[in-house]
């Protein structure tokens, strides 16, 4: 049944023809299906719905998706998804993104638009490295991890996201696994349909960098670390163990809302004036 239901995704949401650059065993491509999944049982119209994405594996994703799609600059995608949901807020904008992209050079415009809880949602494809320029460590690589510039075992602790994004102001803050499927097309759908700045990191895995030079070389190997790790409903912080599901929700102004509010307002407000302005010309 998964397999009919895949290949009626790639006929429906993919560009033919068109191939991925995605290493065997890489968790990017269930990540993907699950975010396309969401997409249609939400319903959302191809035509009302854009997909944005920045710099390395994970931003190719939305390459082969068959929407309205911008590849950007490294660690920009939110900064550009901030101008079409200004011009347009009507559209649904979905940011597909690795953590290097979204957390280490676009980790400011990160922690500002969770800050403008604007309607935007953000899906990080988290593997832990930079998969696509060599297998160097980034602000997602847990400590102690071997990768080309750590060969001897990374010494710095990993940024937390979600807690990062529910303290900047984001009101949808979830975590999810690529071995938890079901999971995370639940959560990407909460996402979507929470009316302001969601994150959902989704832990995904690089056999070819990470995965060889830690044990987990196959990507079967990856999938059952991420099952032993992830805890559901839980508050663990520990480095050997992490909660998924949605870890926090909350409301706030919008930000697309509250700009239409003061166009109108200013448009109200020139139009009073030119009223009394005309009234007291001379007859």
């Amino acid at each position: 049944m998964r397999y009919v239901e895949t290949d009626q995704l790639l006929q429906d949401f993919m560009r033919p023809k068109l191939p991925h650059i995605w290493c065997p065993g890489c968790a990017h491509g269930i990540i993907t299906k699950a975010v396309l999944k969401a997409v249609r049982d939400l319903g959302l119209e191809r035509q009302e719905t854009v997909f944005v994405s920045g710099i390395g594996c994970a931003s190719r994703s939305n390459v082969i998706m068959d929407f309205g799609t911008m590849h950007t600059t490294h660690g920009r995608a939110l900064a550009f998804a901030t101008g079409i949901k200004a011009a347009r807020p009507d559209l649904n904008v979905i940011v597909v993104t690795g953590d290097g992209d979204a957390a280490a050079i676009g980790g400011n415009h990160l922690i500002h638009a969770a800050r403008r809880n604007i309607d935007i949602t953000l899906i990080v494809f988290q593997n832990g490295i930079y998969g696509m320029t060599g297998g160097q460590y980034g602000p997602t690589t847990r400590r102690g991890d071997i990768t080309s510039t750590s060969p001897t075992g990374h010494l710095e602790r990993p940024f937390d996201l979600a807690s990062l994004v529910t303290g900047a102001g984001a009101t949808f803050v979830g975590r999810s696994t690529a071995y938890h499927f079901d999971l995370t097309v639940h959560l990407v759908q909460k996402a979507i349909q929470n009316p302001g700045f969601s994150l959902l990191e989704v832990v995904s895995s690089c056999p070819t960098y990470a995965g060889r030079l830690n044990g987990r070389e196959q990507g079967f190997d990856s999938l059952k670390w991420m099952e032993r790790h992830a805890e559901f409903g839980s508050t663990a912080t520990d480095e050997d163990h992490f909660p998924i599901g949605i870890l926090h929700q909350g409301t706030a102004p919008e930000w697309t809302a509250v700009y239409h509010t003061l166009q109108v307002q200013a448009q109200e407000a020139a139009l009073a004036e030119a009223r009394t302005a005309s009234t007291a010309l001379p007859t």
